[in-house]
């Protein structure tokens, strides 16, 4: 197995049966008569059996996120790997078997999904099954479900083709929430903080174990957070909860200043989704992450890094945005790179592309008429620069985001 594999392909054949014409000139009958039965299965570098097949299947495929039936979801790390030939049944002479493998590299590519959603093992109304569905049909790549103080493990999520699902918690406080993704039990205690010392240590505890942790709606009008950000370790900011309103805004406002302010900190949003209303649904709003796979470490590495931008729907406008080789959250040094490439898909009339540094708003475009835009914008001086689009949804009504995405950053070299 290579290193950074995505998923693969193991193919085999054989002669299984034998044809006899019949000797009697004429009647056209034809014997087949099975002489060789070749079983299938596969075992990692560790010994781990990852699946066994027997006869009934000539190809699988296997990855992080999927497998074929019979086969399980498992991790491609780069060494040699065992195929089990079951000479279940051999013809006297002897059979030839052909094995072929077809390796599917990781390449970076753009991921949509919902951070923060709930079930109804807390107060969704769905079983986790079903959200995940409703997930793949409003198409979501990737869905992390965090209910309130109950982790859920990777192995008790169910397993949809196209869907990646990944284990969370959110992390209910009356002065706060945190969604702590990606991991299955962040912390050994039970959840409840009595005092910020208990606090700081289930945060401490989450991220120790390798858990991205978002703080979650600083201003929602029911539950804002209120705790001392600067106590706390977390890796990203929820400035898009649910439909856009005013406290996202507000939130939009507060990274806006912090982003001013030299701190280079990553973004994401999710629906909250508990059920089904007016403005309500899986990916509303959608994060999307740029990523090299479909795993979900990779999607998380992906959040840390900025590599990400937020829409208001999954089908919402698509934004690349990179300064040489830089993609959104990454840093340049300069003034060696200056220059930021723009491409977006999916702008309606009306709509406006612009640019936020931590001195301006530049518009780049106003659209037309629905289409497509690609351009640049040049720094004068080192920063950052980010990419909105403001739409207006409802006629007579002021814009708002369509998408907000993290910066790149031009550091003073």
């Amino acid at each position: 197995m290579p290193p950074d594999i995505e998923s693969f392909t193991l193919a085999y054949h054989y002669a299984r049966h034998r044809t006899t014409a019949d000797g009697d000139e004429g009647t056209g009958f034809t014997t087949r008569q099975e002489v060789n039965i070749i079983d299938l299965g596969l075992v990692a570098p560790d010994g781990v059996q990852v699946g066994a097949s027997g006869s009934s299947k000539t190809e699988i495929q296997v990855g992080k996120t999927f497998a074929t039936p019979g086969y399980r979801p498992f991790p491609l790390v780069p060494g040699e790997w065992r195929i089990l030939l079951g000479a279940y049944k051999v013809a006297p002479q002897g059979v030839t078997v052909v094995y072929e493998l077809t390796f599917s590299p990781k390449r970076m590519r753009l991921f949509k999904g919902d951070l923060h959603a709930h079930t109804l093992a807390s107060d969704g109304v769905l079983a986790v099954d079903e959200l995940a569905r409703h997930a793949l049909r409003h198409g979501l790549d990737f869905l992390a479900i965090t209910d309130h103080n109950q982790p859920v493990s990777a192995d008790s999520l169910p397993r949809l083709p196209g869907l990646t699902l990944i284990p969370g918690v959110e992390w209910t406080h009356y002065r706060g929430h945190a969604n702590f993704l990606g991991v299955d039990q962040p912390y050994d205690e039970p959840f409840f903080a009595n005092n910020l010392e208990e606090v700081r240590a289930r945060f401490a505890s989450a991220h120790r174990r390798g858990a991205l942790i978002s703080l979650n709606h600083p201003f929602d009008e029911q539950c804002p957070f209120l705790f001392d950000w600067s106590e706390l370790p977390f890796d990203c900011l929820e400035i898009w909860n649910g439909p856009m309103r005013e406290s996202n805004l507000r939130a939009v406002g507060l990274w806006q200043s912090l982003l001013s302010a030299g701190r280079k900190l990553p973004i994401c949003g999710g629906s909250d989704y508990h059920r089904s209303q007016l403005f309500l649904f899986p990916g509303g709003p959608t994060t999307c992450v740029y990523a090299p796979s479909a795993d979900p470490a990779d999607i998380l590495s992906g959040l840390r890094q900025g590599h990400a931008y937020v829409t208001f729907a999954p089908d919402g406008p698509v934004l690349e945005a990179t300064a040489e080789e830089a993609l959104l959250g990454d840093s340049v040094p300069f003034p060696g790179v200056r220059e930021m490439q723009v491409k977006v898909e999916g702008l309606l009339a009306g709509d406006i592309v612009q640019v936020v540094t931590g001195s301006s708003s530049t518009p780049l475009l106003q659209a037309d008429a629905s289409g497509s835009f690609q351009g640049q914008y040049v720094m004068e001086a080192p920063g950052f620069a980010r990419i909105e689009i403001l739409r207006q949804f409802i006629p007579g009504l002021p814009n708002l985001p369509a998408l907000i995405a993290n910066p790149i950053y031009f550091d003073a070299s």
